[in-house]
């Protein structure tokens, strides 16, 4: 018997792979059914692959290689992320050209994700940031721009001045940029946005349709933010109106206060008439230093400004209002302004509490009143129950639901009102002030946007002396000759904006389908074929980012008839965080907790890595690393190494001991594999190998039916070994193995034995044994025989295969 050398192992089948193309897939064979898996790509950081990326990456590629087996041809592709901010940094550093860094920084990523043994088909690797790639992302952004949902508007944004760009709100932490922890304040630009509530409807529709995580469609719901309610208008005292949304009509009674966004342009209208501009203005400032998460989720404060000498009129009754500026209200959501019913929603009444504002209760109980002095009754509580309104003119004494209604109905008819819906989530802001993104592929022209020919795409960015943007100008303002666009009699200038980091990520998808095609971003007939994708699998934290955005590209695909289905994932799973041995999240802050894999690797192969890493726990949960946890899968591998590499061990002839736990194994493993429950599917094929090893032989047919299943977890071991049995070809397209439902039976039972109902032993019997055999073997055992002797037995009770219950006096 030979060692086990994993380390020349793995480089022998790693070279295999390669040089036979063994996961090329044919994208045009229609004979098999598809199932196409995929990864969410990573960015081609220059640290490399951390112990997270090996885990969400297995989980595919151990489904992949199942499928294969079972006579699917899968497509399973992997590719780059590859615009991103450590390259421009880089080349604000160095003055060299982003590219280099990157395409060093591929080579590095590709070599480990190889080491690990993956069935990648690298023939169809993309990266966003190649010019073939990104030829495709300006044309379906040319098409959003003509069909109107890519739009050039001003609007509030997230600067970060040393940067020298604008920021996602899920790129801004506390006020600060979350790479390099700079100041990033509010101020307006003109910016290219995506319309994104255009597509919230069919957002949510999609949602029913998908087999994803009910936390992630709940939290896409959440952030979607549909709210169906009445637009109504406010006159300002002194000239001047707004209008508020609220989808609590029934409680316009009770307002006392009004609030509006501090950084809106009705706020920016009344500084005039204001008796405090110095106060208001200075809240205003440090307003602008906030992102709309801090202003919004993660505000816990009561803070305001009054606008002194400004009110505003009650449409319902003409009673004059006091008026507020608050930092959580948003200038880009609704109006701008909020309606103030303290005695009915908490945040206000905190508010009103700490402003010292009047409160009117205009809602009360069905029966009997309820107290609100020390807490707002909010419509949580008072929905759906028959509670009716107070203080509210010709209106006290309706419920809730009629107010709701006759309310409207009045508004309306005075022209003040209007019944509308809004969204909570807003534009999508799609322009960075950066070199490294793909160029937008529009000029600004005197008579206004004109928008590139297909024929002079891509639009590939220019390279430059120096990549660092000036006076909070983008850094394609340096590009002097390439700025100035004349072609067919059109002259402008280009626009210097370049896509956000999501651009590309938002339909790679459907490009590894077709990757080289430059004739189309894929072909129709291939698109048809292979989507939506089978199974896809990434982190949680792309919620309300990529995964949104990807569907909405997709969508709107699916609409012009350019994509085949409405959801591009059929099934998502969110792999959780393996955290250090400290339980910690692996980062800088606790280095020497942090694991690199190709140490792993290096001291015990790649396949125990990936078999521990699936073994740690269900996939969706965090998992702390143990290093004694590396050596037992290791461990195990040995085991089956030294077992199926010796051909005594395995025999032509079945006495058929293993035959039970065989077919159970293959049920459980192939079960478990399709329900991503890894973990107990490396259990039971321990406890396979366990049983063999008791035996100490197995029948050549179970084994390689083992290898086959453990090729998918550990593909190295697996292709040596079927190699060893005697095998010419790669594993890779053997025959998925089966198991016989008959042989799953159990033909054993275990039942309790009870005298007078309590338990006095438990016996092994005959599945379906007769009454009476059961009986007999019952009074027979020596812990029952002594409780019922002598005594006089009034009733036998038989369940069959649970219990037998002797009843004596």
């Amino acid at each position: 018997m030979s060692n086990y050398d994993f380390s020349a192992i793995e480089k022998k089948w790693q070279k295999y792979w390669e040089e036979h193309e063994t996961f090329k897939t044919d994208v045009w064979d229609f004979s098999k059914p598809k199932f196409y898996a995929l990864d969410m790509f990573p960015y081609p950081s220059g640290v490399g692959l951390h112990a997270g990326h090996p885990e969400g990456y297995t989980a595919t590629d151990i489904v992949s290689r199942m499928k294969r087996m079972q006579g699917y041809n899968v497509l399973h592709p992997m590719g780059y992320d590859s615009f991103g901010l450590p390259a421009e940094q880089y080349a604000v550093n160095t003055g060299n050209h982003p590219n280099g860094f990157t395409q060093e920084n591929i080579k590095t990523f590709s070599k480990q994700l190889k080491e690990l043994g993956f069935d990648y088909d690298w023939s169809k690797m993309i990266a966003t940031s190649d010019p073939a790639f990104y030829k495709w992302t300006q044309w379906i952004f040319k098409q959003l721009y003509l069909d109107g949902y890519a739009k050039y508007i001003d609007m509030p944004v997230n600067w970060c001045e040393e940067l020298g760009t604008v920021l996602s709100n899920d790129e801004v932490i506390d006020g600060k940029s979350e790479r390099g922890g700079f100041p990033v304040v509010r101020k307006n630009m003109k910016q290219w946005v995506i319309d994104q509530p255009a597509f919230a409807e069919k957002l949510l529709e999609g949602l029913d349709e998908i087999d994803w995580p009910e936390s992630t469609k709940s939290m896409q719901r959440n952030w979607i933010g549909k709210s169906t309610g009445v637009e109504v208008e406010f006159d300002i005292v002194g000239g001047g109106k707004f209008s508020i949304f609220t989808t609590c009509i029934e409680t316009i009674y009770g307002i006392t206060f009004m609030v509006l966004a501090p950084d809106g342009e009705i706020t920016e209208r009344l500084l005039d008439r204001v008796q405090n501009r110095d106060e208001v203005q200075a809240y205003i400032d440090e307003t602008k230093k906030k992102n709309d998460m801090d202003r919004t989720e993660l505000n816990k404060t009561k803070s305001g400004c009054e606008l002194k000498g400004v009110t505003c009129i009650n449409p319902v009754n003409g009673k004059e209002v006091r008026m507020f500026i608050g930092d959580f209200v948003l200038a880009s959501y609704g109006t701008g302004a909020v309606m103030a019913v303290p005695s009915h929603d908490q945040r206000d009444f905190e508010y009103a509490v700490a402003h010292n504002i009047d409160m009117i209760q205009v809602i009360d109980g069905k029966d009997g009143h309820i107290d609100v002095t020390g807490a707002a009754m909010e419509k949580g509580e008072y929905l759906g129950k028959g509670y009716k309104l107070i203080n509210s003119e010709e209106f006290t004494g309706l419920t809730v639901e009629e107010a709701k209604e006759a309310i409207t109905v009045k508004l309306e008819k005075m022209g003040r009102a209007k019944r509308t819906v809004n969204y909570h989530f807003r534009e999508w802001i799609f322009a960075r002030q950066r070199y490294w993104g793909e160029p937008v592929p529009v000029v600004h022209t005197e008579n206004g946007i004109h928008v590139l020919d297909d024929e002079e795409l891509p639009l590939v960015l220019p390279e430059l002396d120096d990549y660092k943007g000036k006076n909070g100008k983008a850094p394609l303002e340096n590009a002097t000759e390439w700025k100035q666009y004349d072609h067919n009699g059109i002259k402008g200038v280009r626009e210097t904006s370049t896509m956000p980091g999501s651009a590309g990520s938002s339909w790679y998808f459907l490009r590894y389908i077709d990757p080289n095609n430059d004739k189309q971003f894929a072909d129709p007939e291939l698109l048809k074929h292979w989507m939506p994708v089978d199974l896809y699998i990434g982190g949680p934290e792309h919620t309300v980012g990529h995964l949104i955005y990807s569907r909405i590209w997709n969508r709107y695909l699916y609409d012009k008839g350019l994509a085949p289905t409405k959801e591009p994932f059929k099934k998502l799973v969110h792999q959780g965080m393996i955290l250090g041995s400290n339980g910690i999240k692996m980062g800088k802050r606790f280095p020497e907790f942090v694991v690199n894999p190709s140490d792993i690797i290096r001291d015990f192969g790649a396949d125990t890595l990936r078999l521990y890493e699936m073994f740690m726990g269900p996939l969706e949960v965090s998992k702390p690393w143990s290093q004694s946890g590396v050596e037992g899968a290791k461990k195990f591998l040995n085991r089956v190494w030294n077992f199926f590499t010796e051909d005594k061990n395995l025999t032509d002839d079945n006495d058929g001991a293993l035959t039970k736990v065989y077919h159970q194994t293959v049920k459980k493993v192939t079960d478990d594999f399709e329900t991503l429950a890894f973990n107990t599917a490396i259990a039971q094929m321990m406890i396979f190998v366990n049983a063999v090893y008791k035996n100490g032989t197995c029948p050549r047919e179970y084994a390689e039916g083992l290898i086959k299943m453990l090729s998918c977890i550990s593909p190295h071991i697996g292709e040596e070994i079927w190699s060893i049995m005697g095998h010419d070809d790669t594993i890779a397209f053997e025959k998925w193995p089966t198991y016989d439902e008959a042989q799953l039976v159990e033909d054993t039972v275990e039942i309790v034995v009870q005298v007078n109902g309590k338990i006095k032993t438990k016996l092994n019997i005959a599945k379906d044994e007769e009454k009476d055999s059961v009986l007999a073997k019952a009074k027979a055992d020596e812990n029952v025989a002594k409780v019922i002797e002598g005594k006089n037995v009034v009733k036998e009770i038989v369940v069959p295969n649970k219990l037998v219950n002797i009843v004596v006096k």
